[in-house]
């Protein structure tokens, strides 16, 4: 029987907008010359960043370039200013943020208002921003007076904004706007919570389970099953599509290998196992959760007559499920709230689904992540042991709600002048002590890696499989009804 074959490629995902869309959304002009109340109230409630539209209220008193990305970032819902020491960006830097938030969070139609107060410099990067993303821009302009409409005029043709359609009076202004969001959310999302679970015995694969039947009652036992029944069954579906059928002995001969010795897996699917063993794990809220998960899926490897071997001693290892934590809304929210700029949320949010040390995610080059943003490859053994033939990469499962995060931060670096595909993709982000503590402090989130840290690979890149060449035992099936059973 030959290894198993690695996973289909996924498909990338497409972009959120493409620039040839601007084209066929000209910029909109609503001229409010009434300067009515109505109408910058209806701006703010049409605005749903969660359904890509956002209204952007400059800030007063100043023309700087900067200051108008950070407002689009606030009405993003990335506050740039939650902290007093928190990190400022320049100018170029936050335009490349906007850019890169556009796309990767499928933002779709921007209200700027004062728009009459812009100048040519701003309306230039507005017009960049719209070339970049084809997001469809509305500028809403309040102008009581004939000169501050030429005047606007005037600064539209310097930026090169000649596709515009003028809006003008009250009503029609109203109606261009459009109808208030409905059913938007205010606040965090609710705080996360999981059944906890008791601490697992530590027991191998063939016993595990008739261990936590035995010394768990039946309400903890119920759901350390449900845990070890769902990493069985992503086991047996993942060897589904991934393990091809034995090979047909030719001549009806067997090979003169003794056919009782098991086959080890190769690199590439050696790789795979440790990606499927990271994907099971990472949204993991415990190692207890973690450790009924492994062993139901090593059970499930067993099944189909192999041997998935991980290290004896999980809990007191580093890796997903151990050392992480799940990217839930609420987390993610704390993540886009409190970090704008592309690379510190996506560095906060590695360290969050990894579970590693800094030391090797500051390994992590810009072309490590795959063009789905779904799998992030650290190549550790070609940056220390050069000329040396490549050991396994160290894998890791990007969740889905952490992949627009990582799709900004990829999109930032490649943006970023003099920068190719085998830079770093979280440089300065992890180096010297005082920059790492501005970056947690900033995200205000507990990281367990840092918290705890551990010695050696992470638990998942130990993890050895092979081929037994036995017949597949039964399913264990005996357990479900001892529960009925229990006093």
């Amino acid at each position: 029987m030959t290894a198993p074959a690695l996973p289909p490629a996924p498909v990338p995902a497409p972009r959120a907008a493409t620039p040839t869309s601007s084209a066929a959304r000209p910029v909109r002009l609503l001229l409010d010359g009434d300067d009515d109340q109505a109408v910058h109230r209806a701006a703010y409630r049409w605005a749903d960043p969660a359904r890509g539209r956002i209204t952007v209220d400059p800030t007063p008193h100043t023309t700087s370039p900067a200051y108008l990305a950070l407002d689009i970032l606030r009405a993003m819902g990335r506050d740039t200013f939650s902290r007093p020491d928190a990190e400022r960006m320049s100018t170029d830097p936050a335009w490349r943020a906007v850019i890169c938030w556009t796309l990767a969070c499928g933002l779709d139609e921007v209200i700027v208002l004062r728009a009459h107060r812009l100048t040519t410099e701003r309306l230039r990067r507005l017009a960049a921003w719209r070339a970049d993303t084809g997001i469809r821009l509305t500028l809403l302009a309040h102008t009581p007076e004939q000169a501050d409409f030429q005047r606007l005029l005037e600064h539209l043709t310097a930026a090169e904004l000649v596709d515009v359609v003028t809006v003008t009076g009250t009503a029609a202004v109203l109606e261009a706007i459009g109808p208030a969001a409905t059913g938007r959310s205010s606040g965090p999302p609710p705080r996360d919570h999981a059944y906890p679970l008791p601490t697992q015995p530590r027991s191998g694969v063939a016993a595990f389970r008739a261990d936590c039947w035995r010394r768990q009652n039946a309400t903890d036992f119920a759901h350390t099953d449900g845990q070890y029944r769902a990493g069985y069954a992503a086991a047996r579906t993942w060897l589904a599509r991934t393990l091809p059928p034995p090979p047909a002995p030719v001549g009806g001969i067997e090979p003169a290998a003794d056919p009782a010795a098991p086959t080890p897996w190769g690199l590439q699917e050696t790789e795979a196992v440790r990606l499927f063993l990271a994907r099971l794990t990472v949204s993991s809220p415990s190692p207890q959760h973690t450790v009924a998960r492994v062993r139901g899926a090593q059970a499930g490897f067993l099944s189909r007559s192999l041997l998935l071997n991980v290290p004896d001693d999980l809990t007191s290892r580093a890796g997903p499920g151990i050392t992480t934590v799940p990217l839930t809304p609420r987390v993610v929210h704390t993540i886009t709230v409190r970090l704008p700029n592309p690379l510190r949320a996506a560095a906060i949010a590695a360290l969050l689904f990894t579970g590693t040390d800094t030391s090797l995610l500051s390994m992590t080059q810009i072309a490590s992540v795959d063009d789905a943003h779904a799998t992030v490859a650290i190549d550790r053994d070609s940056r220390i042991n050069i000329g040396e033939p490549p050991g396994p990469r160290h894998l890791y499962a990007v969740p889905p709600r952490a992949r627009p995060l990582l799709q900004a931060a990829v999109e930032f670096r490649r943006r970023t002048p003099r920068t190719a595909d085998n830079h770093g993709l979280f440089a300065n982000c992890f180096g010297t002590t005082p920059r790492l503590e501005a970056l947690i402090a900033d995200a205000a989130l507990p990281i367990p890696a840092l918290a705890n840290p551990h010695a050696g690979d992470d638990w998942h890149t130990a993890a050895r499989c092979w081929h037994l060449h036995a017949p597949a035992p039964p399913a264990p099936d005996v357990l479900p009804r001892l529960v009925e059973l229990r006093p």
